[in-house]
């Protein structure tokens, strides 16, 4: 089985998940896929923070755990699709990375829902811990690795047809981190 990797870019809602396989100098993208982890037909869903930014942490609370189950179950669900599909086409998922902003700690939920700038962050990390989980849960192993601190892969071969926008590239360029770390 030839060894695979997952880059994960995370926006609020949904993720770009690339594949690649190869050896150093010639990494090829196997798979390019959006997973979507909201229901968009559920209120507050896509910005969770922002819809519980006037309430009570009471309630903002149970908004907050009601849309990390269900962006729990579909970010497993798509992960575990994606990786059923590697694997009948011949591969395995050795890792996967996820891309991280700057990793700012974040505060209680009150102090967060007081900060609009915070409520930003905590989007963001409430989408990326949802990656997080999935991964744990079918025993995928995660690297984080802060945006900022990637770097182009040398081997990569881009794909012929689209999507190959930022969010692929910079997925692509996590992935081959896991293929080969020293890159």
């Amino acid at each position: 089985m030839a060894v695979t990797a997952f880059g994960l870019r995370v926006h609020s809602g949904w993720a770009a998940l690339v594949a690649v396989a190869g050896s150093r100098h010639a990494i090829e993208v196997i798979e390019r896929r959006i997973i979507t982890v909201i229901d968009p037909a559920a209120a507050g869903a896509r910005q969770p923070y922002h819809y519980v930014e006037h309430r009570d942490v009471r309630a903002a609370e149970e908004h907050l755990a009601k849309c990390a189950a269900v962006a729990d179950r579909l970010a497993a669900e798509g992960l575990r699709g994606a990786v059923a599909g590697l694997t009948r086409r011949g591969h395995r998922v050795a890792g996967a990375a996820l891309l991280l902003a700057s990793g700012r700690p974040l505060p209680s939920l009150d102090r967060i829902l007081a900060s609009h700038a915070l409520i930003h962050t905590a989007e963001g990390e409430f989408f990326r811990d949802v990656f997080r989980r999935a991964c744990e849960h079918l025993r995928i192993p995660l690297a984080a690795i802060r945006e900022r601190d990637l770097v182009p892969a040398e081997g990569l071969r881009r794909p012929p047809d689209p999507p190959w926008a930022q969010d692929q590239k910079l997925a692509a360029f996590a992935a081959c981190r896991i293929l080969a770390p020293d890159v």
